[in-house]
């Protein structure tokens, strides 16, 4: 009974240790240029909405321009980290930059309205909310119970 229980332990703590190695989400999209990533994101919306040819055109001009900006941002951050200009932010600053991260969400929102029609808007949405990209907090923590 000794024997299997440290058994048991020990395969748990090898497959834990072994899990912590793997990156989670999209890291492999972290080493593609922006271009690249446009091209897989809107294969991958192509598949799961039918995109006209029209659409995949406009999705992937979408995709590239939020790409590219968010590659500069991830470029930026680094480079304060590095230069060690990272500081704490105050309320205000973080409100504007909640602030703004949500007018930015609106804008591109009213964007795939655009490009997409209302059945594949839902669609988007729901493959969105399933993915996780919009469960933060208390809300994503209860759904992993």
């Amino acid at each position: 009974m000794k024997k299997a229980a440290i058994v048991i332990l020990l395969l748990a703590g090898g497959i834990t240790f072994a899990q912590k190695g793997e990156k989670k989400g999209n890291g492999h999209m972290r080493d593609l240029s922006p271009e690249q990533m446009a091209t897989l994101k809107t294969k991958k919306a192509t598949l799961a909405l039918d995109l006209t040819v029209a659409q995949q055109a406009q999705m992937k001009a979408f995709v590239l321009e939020n790409s590219t900006m968010r590659k500069a941002k991830m470029e930026e951050r680094k480079a304060k980290k590095e230069n060690g200009e990272t500081k704490k932010l105050t309320s205000e600053e973080r409100f504007a930059r909640a602030n703004a991260h949500l007018d930015h969400q609106i804008a591109q929102k009213a964007k795939l309205q655009e490009i997409l029609s209302d059945t594949q808007m839902e669609k988007w949405e729901k493959m969105q909310h399933r993915s996780g990209k919009h469960r933060k907090g208390k809300e994503h923590k209860r759904s992993r119970k």
